[in-house]
């Protein structure tokens, strides 16, 4: 049986025989001793948390791809990304579309001057690694960390990407799919997204010690000399 239309492209593959495929995909992984880590099936939009939702409107906003962003949005949401695995700056993944796939997605380290700008924007606001991974923090902080273009987020050209897929579009919708499962893996793991960008979340709680230090230094010594 041919998966193949006549234009040369994969034929279409219902969401049910896709969810069947994957979960056999899976089951199989883990008979030969695999350790898949799948993005779940879910309902509503990807994103539950600060970092997932933020991570997931910042992708939404990449307007040279939109055509393929709703497309990835439904199959992450469907199950079909089996393996998803961020090490460092990449991830590795695995998609069940019309076949099997293997996505790679490379995101560049943000820019030392940038993060410096971040670090010293947020000096001492930020006291807990704890309330940072949570987003539980102003909304100024937090506004100032997901700034377009300035903030965490990556922009468009600072992410690399491939698919194993035969699809000639600079994204394809295997990829969006990966790059909304990032979301969804931000909602359990938000330090993760550090380690993507290539920095480390406690840079800025030490900044804020720092400056609370001398903060506290600066008036005891006022108190004590005027």
């Amino acid at each position: 049986m041919s998966f193949y239309n006549y234009g040369g492209f994969p034929a279409y593959v219902p969401v049910v025989q896709r969810k069947a495929k994957a979960d056999k995909a899976v089951a199989a992984a883990k008979k030969k001793g695999a350790n898949y880590t799948p993005i779940a099936a879910f309902t509503g939009a990807p994103g539950k948390t600060f970092w997932g939702k933020a991570w997931c409107t910042n992708l939404a906003s990449y307007s040279d791809y939109e055509n393929r962003l709703p497309r990835g949005s439904s199959y992450v949401r469907n199950g079909a990304v089996i393996d998803l695995k961020i090490d460092g700056g990449t991830v590795d993944a695995i998609v069940v579309g019309s076949s099997i796939y293997k996505v790679w997605v490379k995101v560049t380290p943000v820019n030392v001057m940038q993060w410096k700008a971040i670090s010293r924007d947020c000096s001492g606001s930020i006291d807990s690694l704890v309330e940072l991974l949570q987003g539980k923090l102003s909304t100024a902080v937090m506004q100032r960390i997901c700034a377009k273009q300035t903030g965490l987020f990556p922009d468009p050209k600072e992410l690399r990407f491939d698919c194993s897929c035969p699809d000639g579009a600079r994204m394809c919708k295997h990829v969006a799919a990966v790059l909304y499962g990032v979301g969804m893996r931000l909602d359990s793991a938000p330090e993760l997204l550090f380690s993507l960008r290539g920095v480390d979340a406690k840079d800025l709680v030490n900044q804020a010690t720092v400056s609370n230090t001398k903060t506290v230094a600066a008036r005891a010594y006022k108190s004590l000399w005027g």
